[in-house]
Formats: C-alpha cells, sequence, structure tokens
C-alpha cells in the first residue's frame, strides 16, 4: 500500500510540475505574440516612412529636372505628359 501512494505521490508531483510548465509556456506564448505584433507594426511604420521618403525623392527629383538638370529631363516630360494626360481625363469627364 506504501508503494501505491508514493506512486500517487510521484504523479501528483510530475503533474503538478507540468501544470507549471504549462503556465510558463502560456505566459512565454503571450509575451512572444504582443512582441510580435510590435514588431508587425513598427514593420508597416518603417514601410509608411520608406513610401514617404520615395515620394519626396521622385519629387526632388521632378524639380531638379525641371529647373534645368539634364540627367533627368525626359523622365521630367514623361511626367508632365502624364499629369496633362490626367488632367485631360478629369476636364472631360467634368464636361460630361
Amino acid at each position: 500500500m506504501s508503494e501505491l501512494v508514493d506512486i500517487v505521490d510521484s504523479l501528483e508531483n510530475k503533474i503538478s510540475k507540468l501544470l507549471h510548465k504549462l503556465e510558463l509556456l502560456h505566459h512565454t506564448n503571450i509575451k512572444l505574440e504582443e512582441e510580435l505584433i510590435a514588431v508587425k507594426n513598427d514593420h508597416e511604420a518603417t514601410k509608411v516612412s520608406v513610401n514617404e521618403w520615395q515620394e519626396k525623392y521622385n519629387s526632388l527629383k521632378l524639380a531638379s529636372s525641371m529647373l534645368g538638370s539634364d540627367t533627368n529631363k525626359t523622365e521630367a516630360k514623361l511626367k508632365i505628359n502624364t499629369l496633362i494626360r490626367e488632367l485631360d481625363h478629369c476636364i472631360a469627364q467634368l464636361s460630361e
């Protein structure tokens, strides 16, 4: 009978340790999920920032070419033509 009690006590002890480990893993999982969300938010913010800087760079390049820079003159002409086409399209839609 003493052996049976020892076995039950041993099982209870092991179950208690397993439940404790489960609880620790659960808390660790929650922390990791929160960290993942934070990293995803940072990544999104960085992507937005990169896009904003890219737009600023393109605007600066266009402005530079309009001021007489020969390096991007054809690109500036293409951009102006695109803008004119967009304006013509808008005017056509307003006329209808």
